[in-house]
Order: C-alpha cells, then structure tokens, then sequence
C-alpha cells in the first residue's frame, strides 16, 4: 500500500470512529423480543411500531450510538416514564435496544 492508501483508509476510519457508526450486530430473534415487549409495554407512549408517540420521545430519533442512554433510561425512568429495571431483565432491556437500533421493518 502506498502512504496516500494508508492515509485514505485512517481518515475513513478516523470518521467512522467519530461517528459512532459502526453497525451493531442483533439477531433477528433478539429483534423480535424487543419488538414484542415493545409492542406489550412501550406502543401506549411511544407509538405502535414506534411511529407517532403521544407526547413520549420518539424513539426513531434516538441516537444509535447511545445505548447505555437508552439502558440507563429504560432501567431507571426518565422524566414521566416510570422505571422499567425491576420488570425487565438485561436481556430483554438489550432486546428492546436491538428492536430500536434496526427500526421497524414492515
């Protein structure tokens, strides 16, 4: 590789390193964990399939590169959303994050 190569793919990393893009890996069945506990508990607030919530954050806004954000505000409430921490397991708190990250598909 010649140094302007090697240049070229630092900066494009550098980039995607700043941008907090790198694509976060779920499984499909992780996915529908999430889209059904958000479906049972979440859909009253924030909307069916995330689409217009009634006064609660819209979650296709929530920066992806932020799950500990979104952990800590599921686990522990933020504003008038109660605390969910003692109802749902990390599982199923990294399952609604997974349902979020990939967005509703249908």
């Amino acid at each position: 590789m010649k140094k302007t190569e090697i240049r070229a793919c630092v900066a494009g990393l550098l980039i995607v390193l700043a941008s907090g893009t790198f694509a976060q890996e779920f499984s499909e069945q992780q996915i529908k964990q999430g889209a059904d506990i958000f479906a049972r508990n979440c859909a009253p607030c924030h909307g069916v399939r995330m689409k217009n919530p009634e006064g609660a954050f819209d979650l296709l806004t929530f920066p992806k590169d932020q799950p500990g954000r979104f952990r800590n505000s599921v686990s522990k409430g933020k504003n008038s959303m109660p605390p969910w921490g003692g109802l749902f397991s990390r599982d199923e708190i990294e399952s609604l994050w997974a349902y979020v990250v990939a967005g509703e598909k249908r």
